[in-house]
């Protein structure tokens, strides 16, 4: 019986939270007998300790020193002591040392103690006098400050572990623990001062002054229960005393010394933390005491970076508090003007990575503070947005990181989400921190290996009821917060604003402002200066956001071809996304979204009158994988899904257009801002194009074709760069239409035809982004009938052909309609085009009419080595001598038999038809030329075949094609040289 009593025993110790549950049943039974208190009692106590076992056992141990100390204790504030002991072991070994200090438990967890109140308790425990002298100059004053400093922070941990939401209390809990620090330094202090006068004459030593000045956690009142205390010491002299300033410092070194050693050295009753004086000029290395004139002009002449990152929690702490004040005013406009410091930006984020990486390899994913998506992730996020937008933005100039934060989301710098996220992760990352150090009253961020110290923490934190659970947690964060700290800490925008001169980051007066923006290139800085005002006037969370990114984009703007039509189409895209909350986000927030956006509005015209019309594009500028062409395919079924969801013909062909117009932007965009190549965005044009007519006949042939005449066919030939899949931006779309009455009464199906060709036309035609379908290719040109039957076709070409129609088939591919009748056209031109035997006469004629189309149909005035097509050495040379070439030879090659002028042109190279110096030549010509015309595009929204002679176009198409600014006569001498040598080689290849 007595077994099973046990066992039912030891199965209530495993619900209440125990692990170790021999040893604590027996431990219970031995406190019981201490305290006089039921084991039952003692059970449900000890079930709201974070570590039931670890409680027991201190509360033996204590019990068997000091068992009246212990009853009173649990009798009077049990909740509290089991609390604490079984969240630190480290207060179980204090309270086992000093078991008298239990009784100030009692009332304790419901406040916490004010820093005045701490400040003069630790100042009585070393009988400090009105001089600020301890009464004692030996270990006793410290000893008895070590005491009382841990009976004060008991406090503050009773509070802490007592509330619903550790971190709701946090920034209260961190604030008090920051304030016993000082006034722990200040009590240091005063036995140091103590102490200093057995070495110095008394008088000496009170009238040196010597301020404390805290820094990073401690000076943001932010502290943790066991961290390092970065200080900064100052000395001065008293006014009026006749002390010399550096006998003034010996001392204050002195008492800086005596002060850290007081807090930090090993004694009886163990170190409370590292005063860590490391972050003073010139670090280790440098003088411990400096006066504040010393100061400044080592920060003047000498600091780095990250000095200026540091003080920017900076905060007068303990001593000499008027001094230390002083410190603080002199040193920070020094901060905030650090992030005009040439690569201030980019020295930061390198400081991170160094932090990162000099974690050993088998902490990293346990590192609470420095590792991957940890805290200090946060705080440097924080940190350098603050000193990049607070020179100025006074408004952000907040000590504590979840102050700051509030600062940053209230003026717009960081988006609400991502806020929150940050100071939730912050306050939890912490909570987990501080439990970690409680628990043994020891530096630490690691996060525990062992099941049972994780489950501790769980139970300590209450983020989770056990190891895994809490585990789960921590890799969550993780992964949120990096994500986080890599989208705002490596923003280019926060390297471009630190860029900017200090004047344009402050506000000027309008007189400045129009003569700025003239200097940096604005022809119209009135004009300019309205849309500036109209996009950030006002009080809302856009306008702001607006003034944030406005002195950025105006630069970028600037650096562009036309900065004026860029700032106006930027306007214009931001009314037309109104209140959007994610345009104005992604500019501020993405890897390069502003800088892609003024670099588009201000370099095409062609893209920036797209984007008015569609301005929700702009957010494929925040990822490479949106600038890329889509598919055909996947284009084709978003078209027959418009289809089948539009009744009329009308309401299908305008969201035809719709998806032809989007996918047009999304290349110009891809195109312009290097991610597509010209072959790619020659295949991307003519996709859309294919589709577009696909689509079109579909909706046509529905409304045209009646269902007894459904056994017509009809089919689109590409021709021309079309049938190539070589379209460039502007190009018509050169196409002939065939259709086969397949039953339908002759007439009948010219007549359907007829109409299929005029809804095509009509439905086809794009007012904002116009498509012309072009049919000046077929049989008879322009005096010919509009469409044909197949017959028709034939009987043409068995009778009337004319060399230039089959060196038009060259180009012909089918692209719409009926396959069969593809087919079957694509068969009748193969005879024609790749021909047994070549026609000698038909090629001499082919020759003569490429000279006649040089000197007639050049438009007048022109200067021919500029014109891009029908000029020497252009698109028409190369093709011509590659329609020669295959005319003659594509019955024999058979890469030749191909409409791209670029493969035929390396067929013809592979099959020793063309040199490879020439083939070269020939390439490089062509494909410049079909990059400049569809730069030129791009560049004005026309389409034009002429290289400008205007010097501020050639430099526009010129950084559209990668060339350095200001390169207009660089590009006009690179197409001139490629022309002269292409020209070269096609004469010697043509003309024999």
């Amino acid at each position: 019986m007595a077994s099973i009593e046990r066992r039912a025993a030891l199965t209530d110790l495993a619900r209440a939270g125990f692990s170790d549950l021999a040893s604590s049943s027996d431990a219970l039974d031995e406190l019981s007998e201490l305290s006089g208190i039921a084991r039952t009692d003692l059970v449900v106590a000890a079930q709201r300790a974070a570590d039931p076992d670890g409680a027991v056992q201190a509360c033996v141990r204590i019990g068997r020193r000091a068992p009246d100390a212990l009853t009173h204790v649990l009798a009077e504030a049990g909740d509290v002591a089991w609390s604490l002991l079984g969240a630190s072991s480290g207060y179980a070994d204090f309270f086992l040392r000093h078991p008298e200090e239990l009784v100030h438990l009692i009332g304790a967890g419901r406040m916490l103690p004010s820093g005045r109140t701490m400040r003069e308790s630790l100042l009585e425990s070393v009988g400090a006098d009105a001089d600020g002298f301890a009464a004692a100059a030996d270990e006793s004053a410290w000893i008895a400050l070590r005491v009382r400093y841990r009976r004060l922070v008991a406090l503050v941990a009773a509070y802490d572990l007592a509330s619903d939401d550790a971190a709701d209390v946090l920034p209260e809990v961190a604030a008090a623990l920051a304030d016993a620090a000082g006034a722990a330094l200040d009590a240091s202090l005063c036995a140091a001062r103590a102490r200093a006068a057995t070495m110095f004459p008394r008088d000496e030593v009170a009238v040196t002054r010597l301020a404390v000045i805290g820094m990073g956690k401690t000076g943001a009142r932010e502290l943790n229960y066991v961290s390092d205390v970065d200080v900064i010491f100052v000395a001065g002299v008293a006014e009026g005393a006749e002390l010399a300033e550096g006998r003034a410092v010996d001392i204050a070194t002195r008492l800086a010394a005596l002060t850290m050693r007081g807090i930090s050295d090993v004694e009886i009753e163990p170190p409370l933390w590292e005063v860590d004086p490391n972050l003073r000029p010139e670090g280790k290395q440098g003088a411990l005491v400096r006066t504040l004139d010393s100061h400044l002009s080592y920060y003047a002449r000498w600091a780095k970076s990250w000095e200026f990152q540091a003080l920017l929690k900076a905060r007068a702490l303990a001593g000499d508090l008027e001094l230390g004040e002083r410190y603080c005013a002199a040193v920070q406009p020094l901060v905030w003007t650090s992030s005009a410091r040439e690569n201030f930006v980019d020295s930061v984020q390198r400081m991170r990575e160094r932090v990162t990486d000099h974690i050993p390899a088998d902490e990293v994913a346990r590192q609470l503070k420095l590792g991957p998506g940890g805290i200090r992730d946060i705080e440097f996020t924080v940190q350098l947005l603050q000193l990049v937008h607070g020179l100025s933005d006074e408004g952000i100039r907040q000590q504590s990181t979840l102050g700051a934060l509030v600062a940053l989301v209230g003026e717009g710098y960081i988006g609400r989400t991502d806020a929150a996220a940050f100071g939730q992760h912050y306050r939890t990352l912490r909570v987990m921190e501080h439990r970690l150090q409680l628990r043994r009253l020891q530096r630490t961020h690691l996060m525990p290996t062992t099941d049972d110290e994780l489950r501790v923490l769980a139970r300590a934190t209450g983020l989770a009821p056990d190891a895994a659970g809490i585990g789960a947690v921590w890799e969550r964060i993780k992964l949120q917060v990096r994500e986080i700290h890599i989208r705002l800490f490596y923003r280019p925008l926060l390297s471009a604003v630190a860029a900017l001169p200090a004047d344009e980051q402050g506000a000027l007066s309008s007189a400045q402002a129009h003569d700025r923006l003239a200097a940096i290139g604005f022809r119209d800085p009135a004009g300019t200066l309205r849309h500036i005002g109209a996009l950030t006037s006002g009080l809302s969370r856009k306008a702001t956001i607006q003034r944030h990114l406005m002195p950025v984009m105006i630069r970028w703007f600037a650096d562009g071809v036309d900065p004026d039509y860029g700032m106006v189409s930027f306007r214009r895209i931001s009314e037309r996304l109104g209140d959007t909350p994610w345009f104005l986000r992604m500019l501020r927030d993405s890897s390069g979204a502003a800088e892609r956006l003024t670099h588009v509005l201000s370099g095409s015209r062609y893209a920036a009158d797209l984007m008015e019309w569609i301005p929700e594009a702009a957010a494929w500028l925040d990822s490479s994988e949106q600038l890329r062409p889509r598919s055909g395919f996947a284009l084709q079924q978003e078209a027959r899904a418009i289809q089948a969801r539009h009744e009329s013909i009308g309401d299908a062909m305008r969201s035809v257009r719709a998806l032809r117009r989007r996918e047009l932007l999304r290349l110009a965009l891809g195109g312009l801002l290097g991610e597509l190549t010209i072959a790619e965005l020659s295949q991307g044009l003519t996709s859309i194009s294919e589709v577009t007519i696909q689509a079109t006949l579909r909706a046509v042939w529905r409304e045209v074709v009646p269902p007894e005449d459904d056994a017509l066919d009809f089919a689109v030939i590409a021709m021309g760069r079309f049938g190539g899949a070589e379209l460039g931006f502007g190009s018509d779309a050169d196409v002939i239409y065939v259709y086969d009455a397949n039953g339908v009464p002759a007439q009948r199906a010219q007549e359907l035809a007829l109409k299929i060709v005029q809804g095509l036309r009509t439905h086809s035609e794009d007012q904002r982004a116009p498509f012309d379908l072009d049919a000046g290719l077929r049989p008879e040109g322009r005096n010919g009938p509009m469409v044909r039957s197949l017959d028709s076709y034939a009987e043409y070409y068995r009778r009337w052909s004319l060399s230039w129609e089959a060196q038009a088939l060259l180009r012909a591919r089918g692209v719409a309609g009926s396959v069969t009748l593809i087919g079957r056209f694509m068969a009748l031109a193969n005879d024609l085009r790749y021909p047994l035997h070549p026609d000698p006469q038909g090629l001499r004629e082919i020759k003569r009419i490429k000279a006649r189309v040089e000197n007639e149909r050049l438009p007048q005035g022109v200067d021919r080595s500029r014109h891009l097509k029908l000029g020497p050495g252009g698109l028409s040379d190369v093709e011509w001598l590659v329609q020669l070439l295959q005319l003659q030879h594509a019955a024999d090659v058979e890469g030749l038999r191909t409409t791209s002028t670029t493969a035929a042109l390396e067929a013809a190279r592979g099959a020793g038809l063309v040199p490879d110096d020439a083939a070269e030549r020939l390439a490089e010509a062509w494909w410049l030329a079909s990059r400049l015309r569809s730069a030129n595009t791009l560049l004005s929204g026309q389409t034009s075949d002429v290289l400008p002679s205007d010097r501020g176009k050639l430099d526009g198409i010129g950084r559209l094609l990668e060339y350095e600014p200001r390169s207009a006569t660089q590009v006009e001498e690179d197409w001139l040289r490629t022309a002269r040598r292409a020209r070269r080689a096609f004469e010697n290849l043509f003309y024999g």
